[in-house]
């Protein structure tokens, strides 16, 4: 599992991986951290502050409101910001999201990525799946293979600060 340290000077005291009943930085603050741990090496990565929703596990997928900087969990026909929870940030937690970078993302069991597949959206929640579905592409996101597979219901994807906008891009 990737354990990402901050690199920028400013950040504070919640750790990448946390998730705090305190809000301890700006909500929509952006910043970059490393990947310290050397078994997965992923990066560079980057991360913006959030409001947790409840049932939220690390690795579910997002889409946020950039007014209230709020989370709900992925699910088909969802639009929006999209990140990654990179703790269980549960309803009234606060906590980091990934948006940049080589990041662990849940998937369904029938996923079988291969290295540049698009991501989509599914009826579960918090979860991606390799099988088209018009509509629910998450832009700015990419499958990875040259790393390896987390666990069977986890896999890597790169990410430019996705989106997703319940429109067909076909």
């Amino acid at each position: 599992m990737a354990t990402f340290k901050s690199i920028d000077a400013a950040v504070g005291a919640q750790e990448i991986n946390a998730t705090s009943t305190t809000q301890n930085h700006p909500l929509g603050a952006i910043i970059q951290a490393n990947d310290i741990d050397t078994t997965s090496n992923y990066g560079v990565g980057e991360f913006i502050y959030a409001k947790g929703v409840a049932s939220t596990v690390a690795g579910d997928c997002v889409v946020m409101d950039p007014r209230t900087w709020t989370t709900v969990r992925t699910v088909a026909n969802s639009y929006g910001l999209f990140g990654v929870a990179m703790s269980a940030n549960v309803a009234d937690q606060y906590g980091w999201y990934q948006i940049g970078g080589c990041a662990v993302v849940n998937v369904l069991t029938a996923y079988s990525a291969a290295a540049g597949k698009l991501p989509y959206l599914t009826a579960t929640a918090g979860q991606l799946d390799d099988a088209p579905v018009p509509g629910d592409q998450v832009i700015g996101a990419r499958a990875l293979t040259d790393r390896g597979t987390p666990v069977s219901t986890q896999a890597l994807h790169y990410l430019t600060r996705p989106y997703t906008l319940d429109a067909d891009m076909t």
